[in-house]
């Protein structure tokens, strides 16, 4: 059902369209959380580091995804709030054009290059062949995840959060299904934790295409909207390389991290890998959170309701530090006990590892929650400028402490610490960012 977003209380209109986003985006992280917990459990520890070890390569393509997800959500967004309905159907077809193209480019940069960035990030002997071998099955299955993407965003533009929802319950509960049959049943080792997620992410993408097509459908207009259009796509492209570059250059920053901390060795990227999927599971789901308040943002923006923007920002924050508040407790009390449904028999090495990477990071989810919910505001306004400083800044001194910080007597635990600063101070900026907004009074 699609939703105006800019009719009734605001902070009941955001926390009914976010809440289903942060249920969808729990079931979209246990696709890798079920890669990790499976290759852990059932395969070995050196298993589990390689899952990690690719999946940092793979969040840059996910990052292009992204990107292609918030140009057209927020674009579709506007035009929806402004009730343009025939520009808002081209500028649908204009962005799966321009998906496409991309998807193919990326596809055949990952066949042709994937074994050079593992060797970049120094991956171990001991774990390369696997890793190569999950990131060759990821690359054959990017066009799901761009147009599983790209259909999830345009739910969220015209106010439906609720329907990306029932899809990746279904299917992320089929993938944890699917990885333990073929890992188990059939021993195909790593190569049965991709091809689980490769065959439950294509029935996702094909359930959300066809749901988003039969949608539009319905949405009446007078005249033919066109195929493409460039001006359309300069729009979207004004949102979405800012998005891609935001993405793409943290998922560069986590992989020259990840390059630092290979140089502790297997124990502790093992430790590191169970870890950082926790964290991202946390992250990303106030990144989606902020994609969320962003299509609130575009619609009230299309519609001229500036003073909603301002409602908008104190339900977001409101929600988002609920939210953080059980996720910092169970982290920070119970992480080892978190941790060990990842790996089966722990050594101390890899366990310390994970436990004080959660302990020192979780205190901190109020404020990169803060700062993600300005940003959703930001980019959802169309004000790419302000969002993308803050970003680099926090990239930049998370990338430059951890380096630094390894080399002391900290060892690995300093690379953890670079994270509260980074969000930290990129925070501040935001927040002033967001103080010098239109809707400013």
């Amino acid at each position: 059902m699609n939703k105006d977003l800019t009719v009734g209380k605001p902070e009941t209109v955001l926390w009914k369209f976010c809440l289903p986003l942060f249920g969808s985006i729990i079931f979209q992280q246990l696709y890798n959380i079920a890669d990790s917990l499976v290759a852990g459990k059932f395969i070995s520890e050196y298993a589990l580091a390689a899952v990690g070890n690719s999946y940092e390569i793979t969040l840059i393509f996910i990052a292009f995804a992204f990107g292609c997800n918030m140009g057209c959500s927020v674009i579709v967004s506007q035009l929806f709030g402004a009730k343009e309905y025939r520009t808002m159907k081209t500028a649908v077809t204009t962005a799966c054009i321009f998906s496409a193209v991309l998807c193919g480019i990326l596809m055949l940069i990952g066949v042709l290059g994937c074994n050079q960035l593992l060797h970049l990030i120094r991956t171990p002997d001991e774990v390369f062949f696997d890793s190569a071998l999950y990131l060759d099955i990821y690359v054959w299955g990017l066009p799901f995840v761009f147009f599983y993407n790209i259909s999830t965003g345009i739910f969220s533009a015209l106010g439906d959060s609720k329907t990306p929802f029932y899809f990746l319950a279904l299917s992320s509960t089929a993938n944890i299904a699917v990885d333990i049959l073929f890992v188990k049943a059939f021993n195909m080792g790593v190569a049965g934790v991709a091809w689980a997620t490769f065959l439950c992410q294509g029935v996702s993408c094909a359930l959300a295409v066809f749901t988003v097509w039969m949608r539009l459908k319905k949405i009446t207009f007078q005249g033919t909207a066109s195929l493409f259009d460039w001006h359309l796509l300069k729009k979207i492209a004004a949102i979405a390389i800012p998005s891609i570059l935001q993405q793409s250059f943290i998922s560069i920053g986590n992989i020259i991290i990840q390059g630092v901390i290979n140089g502790f060795g297997p124990a502790v990227m093992a430790g590191y890998s169970a870890a950082v999927k926790l964290n991202n599971l946390v992250i990303t789901s106030f990144t989606t959170l902020g994609n969320g308040i962003s299509n609130y943002a575009a619609q009230n923006m299309g519609a001229g309701k500036l003073p909603r923007i301002k409602d908008g920002f104190r339900a977001g924050v409101k929600l988002v530090w609920l939210l953080s508040l059980p996720l910092v407790l169970l982290y920070f009390f119970a992480g080892s006990a978190v941790l060990k449904l990842f790996i089966e028999q722990p050594t101390p090495t890899a366990l310390s590892t994970g436990v004080f990477y959660l302990r020192i990071l979780s205190p901190f989810y109020f404020v990169i929650s803060s700062k993600l919910v300005i940003d959703g505001i930001l980019r959802g306004t169309g004000l790419m400028k302000s969002f993308m400083i803050s970003t680099f800044i926090d990239l930049i001194l998370r990338v430059l402490l951890a380096v630094l910080l390894s080399k002391t007597p900290l060892g690995a635990t300093g690379i953890w610490c670079a994270w509260p600063i980074g969000w930290t101070v990129a925070t501040i900026l935001s927040i002033h960012f967001y103080r010098q907004g239109p809707w400013k009074s």
